[in-house]
């Protein structure tokens, strides 16, 4: 990327602009902005992040999207969005402090309000339950829902989520994308149950 280690801290506490489609089918919330992503504008943009890579194994972008400038116009296309639990960004998600992930929600469910998803994606199980004051939840679908919306956990596609691999992202990742009827299932049938 180019940018040096003093850049990069300069873009501490930045915000960047939600990707949000006009079809909002499936919004993906990350934790928090990286300072890569601050510096780029771009969600998720620090090389090495797995997130594009899962979403092209997933099915939810083509194989030949390899950059996170290609991947935006491609998600919009699909009615896939991007927003964040929370807007500033910093080095590490745990730099957060608990009552900026509580205000984060009221923040996230105000978006969904608006932008009508029908699935919404949290990548962090840890987020999610410190958030929704959830401790005892677990990955997959939850039971709530979120403005109409169902509500999914799905892994956080940071390097430092050492136990995840790009396959186990991508399964994740396609389920939830199933759902809102961004992919079709197994049976090659696009699914969406509100």
């Amino acid at each position: 990327m180019g940018f040096s280690r003093a850049e990069l801290e300069s873009f501490a506490g930045r915000t960047i602009p939600d990707l949000v489609p006009e079809d909002l089918r499936l919004l993906f919330v990350g934790i928090n902005p990286g300072l890569v992503s601050a510096a780029t504008g771009l969600h998720f943009a620090r090389p090495g992040n797995r997130f594009y890579p899962a979403l092209r194994l997933a099915g939810i972008l083509p194989d030949d999207v390899m950059t996170p400038e290609d991947a935006a116009p491609a998600l919009l296309s699909r009615g896939v969005g991007i927003t964040n639990i929370v807007a500033r960004a910093s080095a590490r998600a745990d730099e957060l402090e608990n009552d900026e992930l509580l205000a984060g929600r009221t923040r996230l469910e105000a978006f969904v309000e608006q932008h009508r998803p029908r699935v919404v994606a949290l990548a962090g199980i840890t987020t999610y339950r410190i958030a929704f004051a959830e401790k005892k939840a677990r990955a997959g679908r939850q039971e709530r829902t979120m403005g109409g919306a169902q509500v999914w956990v799905v892994p956080n596609p940071s390097g430092l989520n050492a136990h995840e691999t790009v396959t186990t992202l991508a399964a994740a990742y396609r389920e939830a994308a199933v759902a809102a009827g961004v992919v079709a299932d197994a049976a090659g049938q696009a699914v969406s149950e509100a």
